[in-house]
């Protein structure tokens, strides 16, 4: 993995946030997209695809795996794929920098193809559990060969004809769940996932879309998918919709600066996604939907957000699944809230690209923020609007969601915030800083 020097940057208050934006297509969408347009037959065409790091690992990869990928001067991309069952050997590792996206994903593909993979990436992700994706994988017939802890570097060796599984989610993932159904559409028979919680469901309306033999019900257990195997996907034209987790940086930020009115055009609101904005609504915020339309499938609309007096809650548990990437930003909003925020039932952010509970504490207390920290959450005493101390140069530990919620915090503190590397917010965001200052933000780099 080729070192990226850190990048540090300080953020001072902002006076107000003014104006439209338009935030990146969403990384969830964008993977998938990416992924099923090299297992169609012909070419399909995405439009709105998020030019992150983390995207483009996924594109690299599926170049390596045969599929023919480019992106036009008219910013669509255009997708060749080998057909389900066609991927080839690829002659190098495959270097998934941040993304555990990409990642998770990708070995769920391999696991039913008769080829051999090796997966790597950068500190980050090889410090990032993949056990509960190899457990299934392994089930079917996929073998592994892992360093310590279930960690990158690992190796996949695929098994064709991989065996049919019926297996029930441990934890609520949305990767976990999509890495077994992509090993179920090269694998003979039905593949079947029951996850008790509900989480984000772009692979299943996408697999439809391309025509895979997917179905979907409710059973005692929760939510069950079926996916009959060795299927023949069909070529797609599809618009990524813009990404909630991103739009949820400026929800708090315009929320929290005085004075601010924003509107973040084209976002998609698919309801296992926008948790985000019904927490903050629960904390008073000012969100309003314009325009709701279907975009690909997929709800969209443009959030309306001005600044709000907003009040402490006790964040019900059962979001958690639909905004888990958001909790960092959610921090932020809690800390200046009037009272206390408990927000809890989010375990999953101890396994993310850091330790995003500790790593949001640390941050946060830097800055003068009073909080308790728990197995699966936190409570945070707010400020009741006004600015937090500031001060703090704050360690992101290469995880972008760190770094742009510390962001977003400094723009209302009292004192200048600088995060000690915001190179990792290429990986999901790479127009964060720029709109920023179109709002009128004010940063310096380091």
């Amino acid at each position: 993995m080729t070192h990226v020097a850190a990048q540090p940057v300080t953020v001072a208050a902002a006076s107000a946030l003014r104006g439209r934006i338009r935030v990146p297509g969403d990384k969830s969408i964008s993977h998938r997209a990416l992924t099923l347009s090299a297992l169609a037959v012909g070419e399909s065409r995405v439009e709105g695809l998020l030019e992150g790091e983390d995207v483009l690992a996924t594109a690299a990869a599926m170049r390596a795996m045969g599929a023919g990928i480019a992106r036009g001067e008219d910013g669509i991309w255009r997708i060749h794929g080998v057909g389900v069952g066609g991927l080839l050997q690829p002659q190098a590792a495959l270097d998934m920098g941040n993304s555990g996206t990409s990642t998770r994903l990708l070995m769920g593909l391999v696991a039913s193809h008769p080829v051999t993979a090796t997966f790597m990436g950068d500190a980050s992700l090889s410090a990032r559990p993949m056990k509960r994706v190899i457990d299934p994988l392994s089930m079917m017939g996929a073998d592994f060969t892992a360093s310590p802890g279930g960690r990158l570097p690992l190796m996949v060796r695929g098994l064709c004809p991989a065996v049919p599984i019926a297996y029930t989610l441990p934890v609520a993932s949305a990767q976990v769940k999509s890495a077994i159904l992509l090993a179920g559409l090269n694998t003979p028979g039905t593949t079947r996932v029951i996850e008790p919680v509900a989480t984000r469901d772009h692979s299943e309306r996408m697999l439809t879309g391309f025509g895979a033999a997917l179905s979907v019900e409710q059973v005692p257990e929760g939510r069950l998918i079926s996916i009959t195997g060795e299927a023949e996907l069909k070529p797609q034209s599809i618009v990524v919709p813009g990404d909630p987790s991103s739009a949820a940086f400026w929800l708090v930020a315009a929320s929290i600066v005085p004075g601010s009115d924003v509107v973040v055009e084209n976002v998609g609101m698919n309801p296992t996604r926008s948790g985000i904005v019904t927490a903050l609504r629960l904390m008073g915020a000012d969100i309003a939907e314009l325009n709701p339309r279907i975009v690909g499938g997929e709800p969209v609309t443009d959030l309306h957000v001005r600044h709000a007096a907003l009040t402490g809650i006790e964040v019900p548990p059962e979001l958690a699944p639909s905004m888990i990437d958001e909790y960092p930003a959610l921090f932020v909003a809690a800390a200046f809230a009037g009272g206390r925020t408990v927000a809890r039932g989010a375990e999953e952010l101890r396994v993310k690209e850091s330790d995003r509970i500790a790593v949001m504490k640390a941050a946060l207390e830097a800055n003068g923020v009073s909080l308790i920290e728990h197995e699966d959450g936190l409570s945070i005493d707010g400020s009741g609007g006004d600015a937090i101390p500031g001060g703090a140069r704050i360690a992101s530990k290469l995880d972008h969601r760190i770094a742009m919620s510390m962001v977003v915090a400094g723009l209302h503190a009292r004192a200048p915030v600088t995060i000690d590397d915001a190179a990792p917010v290429r990986t999901s965001f790479p127009t964060f800083f720029a709109l920023l200052e179109s709002l009128g933000g004010q940063v310096t780099w380091n």
